[in-house]
């Protein structure tokens, strides 16, 4: 069944309109949204994680008070950089906020995006190549998988540190503590290509598809996206993995319900909505339409979308500087006017 979700991507400005205007609003808000897109049916409340930069940087604070503030609405992130990541630290503060949440968590990872410093990583300790046993060679998107594949050996309660036996009565290897059982199966990886979905796939990650795609083949977004996931998909199977996989997408959607989303977005629903292909850290890369319209041309344009129809989760980013009333408007909207539409287009579901 199609779940809706909001991404926020936190970001804050101190510039006229602007209702989050520091880092703390931000935070803030993000919780509350949380708990108003809980009230308004929504099904998750994702959060995108960038640093040195006006965005959310470190999610699991405002996770954590989210879990806390709602009972039903999966928490997640969509994505957090694994370059920066340390990998037990990381599985630590994601199995306390898994407990807090009663097992709730979505944690979308990733190798990263083009982002505002250059390698801030390093700053943060981490160093292609730097680590004992580890390639000369190895790259940034090396690293990044390398961090992902010791964060998730945590998270399934392996030992890891040498026991003290003056202090534990035992020999062997101790795993990172808390453990939070079944969080190992709720981590999706951020493809930006078919052929890292494929890698997703044989990972036995879940699979989070953006509004971007770092190839392009010429054919439109959502198709190029549906074809993405059916290789996932394909793949998942081809590797044998028991459990059924997760997929989401991201869309930019703004319903025009009231005068303020038509004084903000009504000149952009005149406009010709479509794909946007140009060059993004060296590759061709095609970039999905927005989707700003009346609730029921919403319904009838997102029900023909390929890739929405073959996911299980819709993302919908959200224009968060404008603040929770009318991000939990335009969510409640899509609720309550939208995705009855889309669920019932669903080929599985007809």
């Amino acid at each position: 069944m199609t779940r809706l979700g909001f991404l926020s991507f936190g970001n804050w400005s101190n510039v006229p309109g602007s209702l989050t205007r520091t880092g703390g609003e931000a935070i803030l808000q993000g919780i509350e949204l949380a708990v108003a897109a809980e009230e308004a049916g929504v099904d998750g409340a994702f959060y995108r994680v960038h640093h040195f930069a006006k965005n959310y940087s470190s999610p699991y604070p405002m996770l954590a008070a989210a879990a806390a503030r709602t009972s039903r609405i999966e928490l997640g992130t969509g994505v957090i950089d694994m370059r920066y990541e340390n990998p037990l630290a990381m599985a630590e503060n994601a199995a306390a906020t898994d407990l807090i949440s009663g097992g709730r968590l979505q944690l979308g990872i990733s190798r990263g995006s083009p982002e505002t410093s250059i390698a801030g990583y390093e700053v943060f300790g981490h160093v292609p190549g730097a680590a004992d046993g580890v390639s000369a060679s190895e790259t940034d998107a090396d690293m990044a998988r390398r961090h992902t594949a010791a964060f998730r050996e945590a998270l399934t309660g392996a030992g890891l540190a040498p026991a003290n036996p003056q202090m534990v009565g035992t020999v062997g290897l101790l795993p990172v503590t808390p453990q939070s059982p079944g969080l190992a199966d709720r981590i999706w990886w951020g493809a930006g290509t078919r052929a890292t979905a494929v890698w997703a796939a044989e990972q036995g990650m879940n699979l989070m598809s953006s509004t971007l795609l770092t190839e392009d083949t010429g054919v439109p977004f959502d198709e190029l996206q549906a074809e993405q996931i059916a290789l996932f998909r394909a793949a998942w199977r081809d590797a044998g993995w028991q459990r059924a996989p997760r997929v989401s997408v991201s869309r930019s959607i703004i319903p025009l319900i009231d005068d303020e989303t038509e004084y903000y977005f009504g000149l952009h629903a005149q406009a010709e909505q479509r794909d946007q292909v140009g060059i993004l850290d060296g590759s061709r890369s095609r970039f999905g339409r927005q989707y700003i319209g009346t609730p029921d041309r919403l319904a009838e344009e997102l029900s023909r979308d390929a890739a929405v129809l073959a996911a299980d989760t819709l993302l919908v980013t959200v224009p968060n500087q404008l603040g929770v009333d009318f991000n939990a408007r335009i969510l409640a909207s899509l609720a309550r006017d939208v995705m009855p539409a889309v669920r019932a287009a669903v080929p599985s579901l007809a």
